[in-house]
């Protein structure tokens, strides 16, 4: 089904019942997993993303009985995080395991409820049959048989134990002990294993211990930080971004009233998603602050740095502009082009600021009409080195093959920023320029006099001097 479903398909390889390993989720060891691993044809090869295909097979895969299927993306680069079955990643932490596995089905139910989420999964699989043996100690004490050779005998039986090894000239192999896996699956299997009794004789297990398969366990209890932990799994619904997910997911939380023992975290990439959320304000105004020292030092002002500054809102508008115009989010790619463009726009500015100052100090010229002949003198270089860097990432923006949908954010953003920033600052730069200098001036007449000193009153008619 799968392969008449996927023609972009080269190869589809499937795996079940505990096989393969643990990347993006997998069999993991659990036999009640499995794993369908799809290899797609280059990109230049075929006409749908990674992502539209997900799309296309969702709705197909979604009907078939008895089974909950999970579709992702091969990450090349995993952000930490355990291996889930979807992109991102909700941890919940608790000491005490019982509270744990009643809020993680709460919280697990409300967040398959948020429009942002979809194929909402979680780790935690508590409904596993169980069979509890508990030993008849009075029948065994009879027998003269010891509750650690009991344990001893189930260990042998179904705990796979390695009994030896052997060499060849090209490997070694070890030989483990255990009943056959058919038997494996069978109460009365207990019947057929015997112990000895201190008088010699043998007795069978089952009349050495009382069976109980009727309770359900967890096939499995993961812990994180050496605490009971569930990871609840989540990708992101069309249109909609990581930051709108993981604030519903916290509004969420304070809907059921998680208590306080039960620590939700995010891991993997919304963990990292959230910490670089954080720095990235202090970033980038930091970067701004250097920016803005090192232009006060070149022009020897306080006032004009801020006009060069003034053009960076625009190209971030712009930026912001190209990528909600062809559906990407605000990520990392796309946020190194916004900072790329803090440094291409800035120097429209300068250009002009520059030449405008030295017109001012050199010609003498008055403020106005250094800032007019500035424009007119600096606009072919400004257009020449504006269409230089858009042309430069023009194929960024354009491209269709393969890896495109990384480096494409980067060359809208670049793009998208340079548009607007043209044509913006070519017409507001002299404005605030013209602002920013009259702003100078006041404050200059404004330091001159506070510093003037009091005038000393003359003395009156008729006083002694």
């Amino acid at each position: 089904m799968v392969k008449a479903n996927v023609p972009e398909a080269v190869t589809i390889i499937t795996n079940g019942g505990g096989g393969g390993n643990n990347n993006n989720g997998g069999g993991g060891g659990q036999t009640n997993r499995g794993q369908i691993r799809i290899q797609l044809k280059p990109r230049d090869q075929r006409d749908a993303s990674a992502q539209q295909i997900i799309a296309r097979l969702r709705p197909k895969l979604e009907k078939v009985a008895g089974a909950r299927l999970y579709m992702q993306a091969a990450q090349d680069v995993r952000l930490g995080g355990r291996p889930t079955r979807t992109q991102f990643e909700f941890t919940l932490q608790d000491a005490d395991l019982g509270e744990l596995n009643s809020w993680a089905p709460k919280i697990l139910a409300k967040m398959q409820t948020l429009p942002q989420l979809r194929d909402v999964a979680t780790d935690q699989q508590t409904q596993g049959t169980t069979v509890q043996l508990k030993i008849n100690r009075d029948t065994a004490s009879r027998y003269g048989i010891q509750p650690q050779l009991i344990d001893d005998t189930l260990y042998d039986a179904f705990g796979q134990r390695q009994v030896a090894q052997y060499f060849t000239q090209t490997n070694s192999y070890f030989v483990v002990l255990e009943v056959l896996p058919d038997l494996q699956k069978d109460m009365k299997t207990l019947e057929q294993i015997y112990l000895k009794a201190a008088d010699g004789r043998p007795v069978p297990l089952s009349t050495l211990v009382n069976a109980d398969s009727s309770g359900t366990g967890p096939l499995s209890v993961s812990h994180q930080g050496q605490f009971p932990a569930v990871t609840l799994s989540f990708n992101l619904s069309p249109g909609h971004s990581l930051g709108a997910a993981v604030k519903a997911i916290q509004q969420a939380e304070k809907e059921i009233g998680l208590p306080e023992t039960v620590v939700p975290t995010f891991s993997g990439s919304a963990a990292e998603f959230r910490s670089s959320l954080q720095s990235e304000p202090f970033l980038i105004l930091a970067a701004i602050i250097v920016i803005y020292i090192v232009l006060g030092v070149l022009y020897e002002s306080y006032i004009h740095p801020i006009t060069i500054l003034s053009s960076l809102p625009s190209a971030g508008v712009g930026a912001l502009l190209a990528l909600i115009l062809f559906g990407y989010d605000l990520g990392l790619i796309s946020l190194i082009g916004i900072i790329l463009l803090i440094g291409i726009v800035k120097k429209n500015a300068i250009m002009m600021i520059d030449f405008a100052l030295d017109a001012e100090r050199e010609q003498k010229l008055p403020p106005e009409k250094s800032i007019y002949q500035a424009c007119l003198l600096r606009f072919r270089p400004i257009m020449m080195t504006t269409m230089a860097a858009l042309l430069g990432a023009l194929p960024l923006a354009l491209e269709q093959g393969t890896g495109s949908e990384l480096r494409k954010p980067l060359g809208l953003s670049i793009v998208g920023g340079l548009l607007v920033s043209q044509f913006l600052t070519l017409y507001t730069t002299p404005v605030i320029y013209l602002y920013m200098d009259r702003l100078g001036a006041w404050a200059r007449r404004w330091r001159k006099a506070a510093h003037l000193p009091e005038p000393v009153p003359e003395p009156a008619a008729g006083e002694a001097t």
